[in-house]
């Protein structure tokens, strides 16, 4: 989705910014996940394993730019599960 971007943040060095104005409970971003076997889990490098997250009895390791969403303390987006997706709980504007 193009109406994001990676930037400087707190994970891994890396956040999500949007590149446009949002409106409340508007679609931010889909999470597009990789599901993964556990053998896929066991080859993948330390560095990537803070990246995969576990729910419904799968394995899914989040892609960029979804891996850098939501570690705000005060977060403008809100993760829906069984959407796979971040929908936006207030007004976000255009970062500048």
């Amino acid at each position: 989705m193009d109406d994001v971007y990676i930037g400087k943040g707190k994970l891994a060095g890396k956040g999500v910014y949007a590149l446009r104005d949002f409106k409340k409970g508007e679609l931010v971003k889909e999470w597009n996940l990789k599901l993964l076997s556990q053998a896929d889990f066991d080859r993948l490098p330390k560095s990537e394993r803070m990246f995969v997250h576990s729910f419904w009895n799968k394995i899914y390791l989040f892609p960029e730019p979804s891996r850098y969403t939501n570690h705000s303390a005060h977060p403008n987006a809100q993760s829906d599960l069984e959407k796979m997706c971040d929908f936006a709980i207030r007004d976000i504007k255009k970062e500048k």
